[in-house]
């Protein structure tokens, strides 16, 4: 199935805004479209949303953290915050669909690494299935997940440091 994957606009909140309620911890509904209308223009967040002619069927929600204190941009790192499938458009390849443009979206912005955590009932085996590779550790029941889109060769070990006295 192909489905067409762009950036969110404030025009897609009536689409998004059962998806994100869906999600939860939605503080206040109408600052969440507020804030929908203003994180669709900043260029530190990235809102993509998979679409089946004109209907939305999920979203990806990813953010630059920017440059690192100690390493600039060289380590630059996104957190993707939300990825939604609609429960009737699941098992169809729109979450693969989402990941790869929100693996695209963080190279096209320089990045050097993609991170998410995901809940061990349904994300984890979901983002598994994929085939991305969770870390060991389990936190409150959130598997972590990253991406280095590094190259193999610039995988190095951060030098010891030393502290001069």
């Amino acid at each position: 199935m192909s489905f067409n994957v762009r950036p969110l606009t404030v025009a897609d909140f009536g689409q998004a805004r059962p998806m994100l309620i869906d999600m939860g911890f939605v503080d206040d509904q109408t600052a969440l479209e507020i804030r929908f209308s203003e994180f669709c223009t900043r260029s530190d967040w990235g809102l993509l949303g998979a679409f089946e002619a004109a209907t939305l069927l999920g979203y990806a929600a990813l953010q630059d953290y920017g440059p690192h204190l100690r390493s600039g941009n060289s380590h630059r790192t996104a957190k993707l915050h939300d990825l939604y499938t609609d429960p009737q458009a699941r098992r169809r390849g729109v979450g693969r669909v989402l990941m790869r443009a929100a693996e695209a979206w963080a190279r096209a912005h320089g990045l050097r690494y993609l991170f998410w955590y995901a809940n061990l009932r349904e994300a984890t085996p979901a983002y598994l299935g994929m085939g991305y590779t969770a870390g060991e550790e389990v936190q409150e029941s959130y598997r972590y997940f990253e991406i280095d889109f590094g190259e193999a060769n610039t995988r190095i070990p951060a030098p010891e440091a030393t502290v001069d006295g």
